[in-house]
């Protein structure tokens, strides 16, 4: 029987409905485009009545007057991660064809709250649209405290995005459910440092070659995908001028040596080629290259090996603003997320470890 992590102590906050309920349009409407609504990550405001995303960790962010709070999407647009105030967050899901309103609070107190929504899953097949919210009649939004000044760009793939972190089966399978990017590294981190941080992530993604792809490489390798709005959308390129970082982690490699066949020439030449495209977009942005905790013997090796002569490479160039930065492997005595991936305890791990270097880094003291 597939055993899960349940996240006891938000579900029993008696403050907020975790379920997921068809519930009727009445309240005061506010449209997702109003001025007090924050996002944060690669956003589609093409379609201005629904904002389109579907990387992992991106996040809405809204204070509001009133006693209630409801959330208005597309139906089976996925799951979602609340935290309202200072309470403990819980996971909501629009996840039936039925699903398009879901109560996020009821009964608090008539002032002002704030919340914040992300997204916790890789909904690239989804395609979730964000049509609103509904407050209590004739309520409205309120300006929003300002968003942390420090900002972070993390690229990576399953481990980044938090596959099967809800699991404690590594014999799992790969489910939605279990899929959790508030609970990764990345995510901790960047509350840890009090930053925004932007996610672009998707499982099984190289470097050069996906997860078990050709020799030559893969066509939807992340230098192919990066500069989408949406992951596997080329009719909207995104504009690099809506986020500047002040750092970016990469995380990947994993999956282009996670199987036999790999060429690595290749995968050098692919490193270099995509820091040069970071490096275009973010002159002045220290770029972080990481080695996962999922790699081991000659994969990781190789790897460190490739990832350390990027490093001196660029810095002989004269980039000198390029680290580099190693996690410590998993060997399972945290447990194991589905198909291996890392655990929540194991993602923790990764957080206290990169935490610090990077508040060295950044000089980010407080």
């Amino acid at each position: 029987m597939k055993k899960l992590f349940f996240f006891a102590i938000a579900l029993l906050w008696t403050g907020f409905s975790s379920f997921s309920k068809t519930l009727s349009l009445q309240g005061e409407f506010i449209n997702p485009s109003h001025r007090y609504i924050q996002y944060i990550g690669r956003i589609s405001h093409k379609t201005p009545d629904a904002i389109r995303f579907n990387y992992p960790g991106v996040q809405i962010r809204a204070s509001f007057r009133g006693t209630s709070l409801k959330m208005y999407t597309k139906p089976m647009s996925g799951f979602f991660m609340v935290k309202i105030d200072n309470a403990a967050p819980f996971k909501i899901s629009f996840n039936s064809p039925s699903d398009s309103i879901v109560t996020l609070a009821t009964a608090l107190n008539d002032t002002v709250h704030t919340a914040t929504i992300m997204n916790v899953i890789e909904a690239f097949h989804r395609q979730p649209e964000f049509k609103g919210f509904l407050l209590d009649k004739g309520k409205n939004l309120v300006s929003p405290p300002n968003l942390p000044q420090r900002k972070i760009e993390f690229i990576g793939n399953s481990i980044t995005c938090g596959y099967g972190i809800e699991s404690v089966e590594a014999s799992d399978p790969f489910t939605e459910e279990t899929e959790n990017h508030y609970y990764t590294y990345a995510a901790i981190t960047a509350r840890n440092l009090h930053a925004q941080h932007f996610v672009i992530a998707r499982s099984g993604i190289g470097i050069y070659r996906n997860y078990n792809g050709p020799r030559e490489g893969s066509p939807d390798c992340m230098p192919a995908m990066y500069n989408q709005t949406l992951f596997n959308d080329s009719s909207e390129i995104w504009d690099f001028s809506r986020y500047i970082p002040d750092v970016v982690c990469i995380n990947l490699g994993t999956n282009d040596t996670s199987t036999p066949g790999y060429d690595t020439d290749r995968l050098y030449n692919a490193y270099l080629a995509f820091h040069k495209t970071v490096r275009n977009n973010y002159p002045k942005a220290k770029i972080v290259w990481l080695t996962g905790c999922m790699l081991h013997g000659e994969s990781l090796s190789l790897v460190k090996n490739t990832l350390d002569r990027l490093s001196d490479t660029l810095h002989k160039a004269g980039d000198l603003e390029v680290y580099r930065f190693d996690m410590t492997p998993q060997t399972g005595e945290l447990g194991y997320g589905a198909s291996w991936h890392p655990s929540l305890l194991q993602q923790q791990r990764m957080a206290d470890e990169l935490t610090p270097f990077l508040r060295k880094l950044m000089s980010w003291t407080d």
